[in-house]
């Protein structure tokens, strides 16, 4: 019998859950219940709210869970059509994610030459990006080329967006980078 890798483990898994349950069968205990019991409450009560996986461009759709504001458990969607409620170890890991005590949560700055990072709130983390942005474009902004055509371009800013943004945002985000005028917008799902 000619037997591969992935069939090998296959086999053992089987063979290994055949085992256990039909030991436990044997004693008469029947798991359907306590399983179906368990996945009853490891939702109950929750509010089910539609998202999407935030890693890769393909977009699976997620289950998030939430019980009083606290997100309790997040599972691949089974009406997409992308992923029919699997996902792959980084969205199943969507969760451990969101609860990592390790996890950013504040903006950190390090200034030019400092060896230290000092803590900003949001507001000035983004009014300081507002302003390199605007630094930036006025520095760089091109109205005329030589032979005089109009340009009113900057080739000096780069836009990146995200695969995981729905069309909404892509479309307000495309609009506001072509109003500045900057050349070079690309999306993530194209790289």
């Amino acid at each position: 019998m000619d037997l591969s890798r992935r069939g090998f483990f296959k086999v053992a898994a089987a063979s290994a859950t055949g085992t256990a349950l039909a030991g436990l069968s044997g004693l008469g205990a029947n798991l359907a219940p306590t399983l179906a019991r368990a996945a009853e409450l490891r939702i109950k009560n929750a509010k089910t709210v539609p998202s999407l996986c935030p890693y890769c461009s393909v977009g699976c759709a997620t289950l998030v869970h939430t019980v009083d504001g606290k997100i309790t458990n997040i599972e691949g969607d089974p009406r997409s059509p992308h992923n029919e409620g699997a996902l792959c170890p980084k969205g199943a890991a969507t969760y451990q994610l969101h609860i990592n005590p390790n996890r950013p949560t504040k903006v950190l700055h390090r200034a030019a030459g400092a060896t230290d990072w000092e803590v900003w709130d949001l507001e000035r983390a983004m009014t300081r990006v507002a302003e390199l942005l605007k630094k930036t474009r006025d520095e760089t902004f091109l109205e005329r080329l030589e032979n005089g055509k109009v340009a009113n371009c900057t080739t000096s800013i780069f836009s990146l967006g995200g695969a995981t943004l729905d069309n909404e945002w892509n479309h307000i985000h495309q609009k506001l980078m072509r109003g500045l005028g900057i050349v070079a917008i690309e999306n993530q799902a194209r790289i």
